[in-house]
């Protein structure tokens, strides 16, 4: 066994599908017994389509039901606001792809299925690190025929915000603090509805409502900590306030019954000061969980992963040791990107959604079409469109080669075009 990984989101299936095609010996473990729960992000920017596109997958993800968003809009008492453009992104990628993270998930690991070396252990549950002479070796875990060892060269804790194996590693996260816990449920769709998804921010209340076609799924913020006192108030509590911002819904909002029909996300925004240990290295949110704001979530987990690939696919293929310092260097990479994208978060957190919960927001007399400003809506759609350090996938597939070297070198303003590789 070379590299067990934990947690099957989108940084450990993606992790693994490149290591396996690399031909890497890979375990994905997945505590569930599958992918479909709707808390889960739901945003594919253009950075993460052009990772797939070089995979070889852009066709079977655009295959998938989903909806492009070009644009992104915020939605007041005052009428609609024009935030950024993503249009002038050069290439094919140049919108968020909305997608049920399920249907991406199982697409990551049908395709790293493909390859020999790969393998996926579901309902399989991490709950501790093998230690040998300081050097973690591999990790237990149970299903439900008992509890078993995988021993590995490197072991990935992609096992989520509330990591286990990294709790059992000794590493604990900087907590930096987020105003809100949000609230996900389902309420049917009619034909006369809005196309679109969108941010709905009112004095008191901020929601994203997602188009699923058949039905939309909502997401409604609540100061933090408050869900107990919200449930003591009554379903009522929670149908008011929808039906308010969202009138089209108001013949609908009784269908949500009850909160046994919703589901608490406890959002945090927290980051390791160090993401590994001799053996042992954390990515995803388990290295750094990431605030529901500008949706960037997946795509900050899919560049950790192709990062870490990039950095190690050819000493795990060739049986090298990788020694702790060869995994700074992948967290030396990935944490400035982390950091940028946090204070962002963090911004919009104390400059919009804390005063929205509070009471304290009131839109602008003036309406502004921000994407009419050049140099602001040139950096807004580079942040959110590409992040701020965009990875390409760098490791050629076992059986071929890419047609030239792919350049994974940070800096030019716009991407570079990059060889489809499959």
């Amino acid at each position: 066994m070379t590299c067990v990984i934990a947690g099957g989101g989108p940084a450990g299936a993606m992790l693994a599908l490149v290591l396996a095609r690399s031909g890497v010996e890979v375990t994905l473990l997945e505590k569930h017994a599958d992918f479909l729960r709707d808390f889960r992000g739901d945003t594919i920017h253009p950075s993460t389509l052009q990772v797939l596109d070089e995979l070889g997958l852009a066709d079977d993800f655009l295959k998938l039901p989903h909806r492009k968003a070009y644009e992104i809009s915020l939605l007041t008492d005052a009428g609609p606001m024009r935030l950024s453009s993503l249009r002038p992104l050069p290439g094919p990628y140049n919108y968020i792809a909305f997608v049920p993270q399920w249907d991406f998930l199982d697409l990551i690991t049908a395709k790293a299925a493909t390859y020999p070396t790969f393998r996926l252990l579901m309902e399989a549950e991490a709950y501790d690190l093998i230690r040998e002479d300081g050097v973690v070796r591999g990790l237990r875990y149970r299903d439900a025929s008992g509890e078993h060892e995988l021993r590995a060269d490197l072991t990935v804790a992609a096992d989520g915000r509330g990591s286990v194996l990294r709790e059992r590693a000794g590493l604990v996260p900087e907590e930096l603090g987020a105003p809100m816990d949000v609230l996900w449920f389902r309420v049917p769709r009619a034909d006369t509805d809005p196309e679109e998804t969108f941010l709905r921010v009112s004095s008191g209340h901020l929601m994203v409502a997602i188009n699923r076609e058949s039905y939309w799924q909502l997401a409604y913020a609540i100061p933090k900590g408050g869900f107990d006192r919200l449930r003591s108030q009554g379903i009522e509590a929670l149908r008011g306030p929808v039906s308010r911002l969202l009138p089209f819904l108001g013949d609908r909002v009784g269908q949500i019954r009850g909160y046994d029909d919703i589901s608490m996300l406890t959002v945090a925004l927290n980051r390791l000061r160090r993401w590994h240990r001799p053996g042992f290295l954390c990515i995803g949110d388990a290295a750094h969980a990431m605030s529901p704001v500008f949706g960037v979530g997946i795509n900050l987990a899919v560049q950790d992963a192709v990062a870490t690939a990039n950095l190690l696919a050819g000493s795990l293929r060739s049986g090298a040791p990788i020694p702790e310092s060869t995994l700074h260097l992948l967290q030396k990479r990935r944490m400035p990107p982390t950091r940028v994208t946090q204070a962002a978060q963090r911004l919009v957190q104390n400059r919009l959604i804390r005063p929205a919960l509070k009471r304290q927001f009131k839109p602008p007399r003036i309406r502004p079409d921000l994407a009419r400003v050049p140099l602001l809506n040139r950096v807004t759609r580079r942040f959110i469109g590409l992040g701020v350090r965009p990875e390409h996938v760098a490791v050629a597939p076992l059986a071929g080669r890419p047609s030239h070297n792919v350049d994974i070198a940070v800096g030019a303003e716009e991407p570079v075009e990059y060889p489809r590789m499959s």
